[in-house]
């Protein structure tokens, strides 16, 4: 495996599903912050936060991917990533660990997703433990006039 090309994962839960970005886009994991209402925002923006004097976007990550809302008593966990835009905050359930995956077991994004979710991903990697979602940050953010309209679900894909 000496010549098999890795790639580090920052991993968390959303849904119950593993998902993960690749870890140099990573600044920072964080516990619940207090977050800034945005008025008019489309609903998968939860609110800004203020991280050591920089405003930050926070996207909930459940709405994004056209899921349920996380319990009441559930509390989320938030991923600071770098864009090229300037950072992006995703809250989501719960901070896994950051693996080395070998990029040979790297596929596409399974047909049985939900579009929704299959249109965020970059593609899955196959671990023993299961599949680990590679997550898009910037697809994530990237809005549809279904979303700005209040409806999480893409209609016609």
């Amino acid at each position: 495996m000496s010549d098999a090309e890795q790639v580090l994962m920052c991993t968390f839960l959303v849904g119950g599903r593993q998902y993960g970005v690749e870890a140099q886009l990573v600044l920072e994991v964080l516990r619940a912050q207090e977050m800034t209402p945005v008025p008019l925002a489309p609903p998968v923006i939860l609110g800004l936060i203020n991280l050591r004097g920089q405003i930050v976007t926070a996207f909930d990550l459940r709405k994004r991917l056209g899921l349920e809302p996380r319990a009441g008593d559930q509390e989320p966990a938030i991923v600071v990533i770098s864009l090229p835009d300037g950072p992006i905050s995703l809250v989501v359930d719960e901070i896994g660990d950051v693996v080395e995956v070998e990029t040979s077991r790297f596929e596409p994004p399974p047909d049985n997703l939900q579009a929704t979710a299959r249109s965020l991903l970059k593609g899955v990697f196959k671990l023993d433990s299961g599949l680990l979602l590679a997550l898009d940050p910037e697809r994530c953010v990237q809005f549809d006039s279904n979303l700005v309209n209040g409806s999480t679900h893409a209609h016609g894909q």
